[in-house]
C-alpha cells in the first residue's frame, strides 16, 4: 500500500478530523481513508445521509404540480416590507 504525506493542515481540519475520530473510535488514519473513500464514492460503508435520498423522485407529476402551486407564494416580494 502507499504511503501519503499531508503537509500544512489547518488548524481547524485537524481538530475536526480529531473530532471525527473520537465520534467513529478509531485512529486518525483509519478516519482521514475513511473519509477520503466516502468523499470519492469509493466507500464500502453507506456515507452519511441528510435522510432524504429515499424520497428523492418519488413525487408524481401531479404532486409536483400540486406543491409547486402551493408554494408559489413565497416567491412574490412585498414591496411594503422592504421600505
Amino acid at each position: 500500500m502507499k504511503a501519503i504525506t499531508v503537509r500544512n493542515v489547518p488548524a481547524e481540519l485537524a481538530e475536526s478530523l480529531e473530532r471525527e475520530k473520537r465520534r467513529r473510535g478509531v485512529s486518525l488514519n483509519h478516519t482521514v481513508l475513511a473519509l477520503l473513500a466516502e468523499a470519492l464514492g469509493i466507500s464500502k460503508h453507506a456515507t452519511r445521509s441528510n435522510g432524504l435520498r429515499r424520497m428523492a423522485g418519488t413525487w408524481t407529476e401531479t404532486e409536483y404540480r400540486e406543491f409547486e402551486r402551493a408554494v408559489a407564494p413565497f416567491d412574490e416580494i412585498d414591496d411594503a416590507i422592504w421600505r
